[in-house]
């Protein structure tokens, strides 16, 4: 029997046995490898995925338990690595060897959605589900600072919103650029 969910925004079926882990759907049969395998028992963290808006692990998590549900891989978080999340890890260059990054990602844009400003405990208590081999734990949490930051940024409007073009000109000073006085 089919499985119906929607995967990424997109109606998926798939046609695996009931008990199948959502991470062998996601990444055998639906070719999504983003997701990583890291040790079978929800553990790690590798296999971090968003199961209607929270973080879940899917290596543990049946496919008959998401049936009609919402699921978000890294792959989803956003097409261009445009995600606060995604932008911090690269600016503060919080990956080393990588392949505990997509667990990270997904476990630090969960917890940023329901507190966009953590603290330290809080992103502690957060990320604690996840084990980075290589111990960028001190860059990971700075990057879930940055994305906080980043998220605000873009959340917050602008000086001029709601000033029109013509308005806008009047506002700002005249300023010389080159040539003789």
């Amino acid at each position: 029997m089919a499985i119906q969910m929607i995967v990424n925004g997109k109606p998926q079926s798939v046609d695996v046995p009931a008990n199948m882990p959502l991470l062998w759907v996601l990444r055998d049969t639906l070719g999504m490898t983003g997701t990583k395998f890291g040790c079978g028992m929800a553990l790690c963290g590798a296999c971090t995925v968003h199961l209607e808006g929270e973080a879940i692990r899917s290596c543990i998590t049946p496919v008959s338990a998401v049936a009609g549900k919402k699921i978000t891989t890294i792959e989803g978080l956003s097409p261009d690595r445009s995600h606060p999340v995604q932008r911090a890890w690269i600016e503060v260059d919080v990956p080393q060897c990588g392949y505990c990054q997509s667990g990270q990602i997904m476990s630090a844009a969960s917890l940023l959605a329901k507190s966009p400003k953590p603290s330290d405990s809080e992103i502690d208590e957060a990320m604690k589900g996840n084990i980075c081999r290589c111990g960028t734990y001190q860059r990971i949490r700075e990057a879930v600072h940055r994305a906080a930051a980043l998220h605000k940024a873009s959340a917050t409007p602008s000086r001029l919103e709601g000033v029109g073009p013509t308005e806008d000109a009047f506002n700002d000073e005249t300023v010389e650029v080159g040539g003789a006085a």
